[in-house]
């Protein structure tokens, strides 16, 4: 299941959070099926005269994903259908990225690793207008991977094969003028491989499972009212264990541009990122415009939980001063005029930046040691050397920078060493491999 490809939403301030259904585990929020928000979809429901939908592949506040057979093309679709009460933007900016303004170099293009926006359209229901749109389906997220994992690893071929597309999309996606916005492992989504096509409604059931109803029960005993599904559908999974992911296997979308804008045509100062991998301006620049060099500060931390087993900020339940806590254990002293400003620096630090009667204080090397090298070691996997291990410090680093203005583009991050000698290579291992 990749439930996270599938978008959040803004708060919808009508939202009645009374509990009207009995609640299905792996289905969307079933109150949520009223006027305004999501569109009621049954499996064998067909799309646009051509789409028809033979199981479903995740779900958000903002829409469902369906994945459908395209009875013209005969090949496998992802079907994204947004509430009535969303702002389709997002198709739009895919349709921007697939016929782009300005054309990369072909040789290192992360143009690949966009979703190409098959069709669009609009589709009537009980609760509205709902746009929809059509592109190629995925297997399931990054994120999704590790949780399907004991071990949360990637082999390092793949890692580096992962790393380098997700370098190559965002240097594509801000080549063509946009901040993606909200870039994290559940953005990142694995490609189905090239034989998937070929497989029957059947055979797919046979592989994967069939789809799950669960009866949607009223609590009251009444009848369900038109606008709500007679039954609730689980998401497959097509994915697997992260450690059994394949260099071949290794081929991925950048998803979800809810969040992304065009740079300067429209600007955004709120961060809508995960709190453990968002940027430091926008807690202590909340007025100032994120930027291109906000992306980097995210992609640095999205390499690292590809090639880690746990993030490098870590925040369960965290607070904005735990994260920025974790960003001085780990780089140190905040720029002054940030330092001045964030009063409980005084109950956790001496004013140069070291831990106050606090163990464990964990460095970056630490970190590294806990979460990369060791459980690769304890899982039989190869650890990194320390001519490479020197390398991705040299490239992370930087991205890590506080100020945005010093953070390296994503073009410079392509010509790093890391990437260079370790990750492009397998990359290109990949593309001969399989043609991508």
């Amino acid at each position: 299941m990749y439930t996270d490809w599938v978008g959040r939403s803004k708060v919808n301030n009508n939202v009645n959070t009374q509990c009207l259904y009995e609640p299905l585990e792996g289905v969307e929020k079933l109150e949520n099926y009223r006027p305004g928000d999501y569109h009621v979809i049954q499996i064998g429901d067909r799309f646009h005269g051509r789409y028809r939908v033979v199981h479903k592949l995740g779900y958000g506040t903002y829409s469902t994903t369906w994945l459908a057979r395209d009875e013209q093309s005969h090949k496998y679709v992802a079907v994204k259908v947004c509430t009535a009460y969303s702002n389709p933007k997002e198709a739009n900016i895919i349709l921007s990225l697939t016929h782009p303004h300005h054309f990369p170099d072909n040789s290192n293009s992360g143009m690949a690793m966009v979703p190409s926006l098959l069709d669009k359209f609009t589709n009537h229901g009980p609760n509205g207008e709902h746009a929809c749109y059509v592109t190629a389906p995925a297997r399931a997220s990054l994120s999704a991977l590790k949780d399907g994992s004991w071990i949360r690893l990637f082999q390092l071929d793949v890692a580096r094969s992962l790393t380098a597309q997700l370098v190559l999309a965002v240097d594509y996606v801000h080549a063509q003028g946009f901040v993606q916005g909200d870039l994290h492992l559940g953005n990142i989504l694995l490609k189905v491989t090239p034989s998937f096509d070929q497989l029957s409604p059947e055979q797919l059931y046979d592989k994967y499972g069939v789809p799950e109803l669960e009866p949607v029960v009223h609590l009251d005993g009444n009848p369900l009212p038109p606008n709500v599904p007679s039954y609730g559908v689980a998401p497959v999974w097509l994915g697997e264990a992260s450690e059994n992911v394949t260099l071949a296997e290794a081929r991925i979308l950048l998803s979800d541009f809810r969040e992304a804008f065009l740079y300067p045509e429209e600007l955004k100062c709120t961060s809508r990122t995960p709190l453990t991998i968002r940027p430091p301006e926008a807690r202590f620049e909340p007025n100032s415009p994120l930027y291109f060099s906000s992306d980097i500060w995210t992609l640095a931390c999205t390499i690292w939980s590809i090639i880690a087993q746990q993030p490098l900020f870590e925040g369960f339940l965290a607070t904005e001063n735990d994260m920025t806590r974790e960003h001085v254990d780990v780089l140190g002293v905040l720029p002054p005029e940030w330092w001045s400003r964030w009063e409980p620096r005084r109950y956790k630090f001496t004013e140069d930046g070291k831990p106050l009667n606090r163990n464990p204080y964990r460095s970056w090397n630490d970190r590294f040691e806990d979460s990369v090298q060791q459980p690769r070691q304890d899982s039989g996997m190869p650890r990194f050397d320390s001519e490479e291990r020197e390398a991705i410090f040299d490239m992370l680093r930087p991205m890590l920078s506080f100020r945005p203005g010093v953070r390296p583009t994503a073009r410079q991050i392509l010509d790093t060493e890391w990437m260079v000698k370790w990750a492009l290579p397998e990359y290109e291992k990949l593309r001969n491999r399989v043609g991508v």
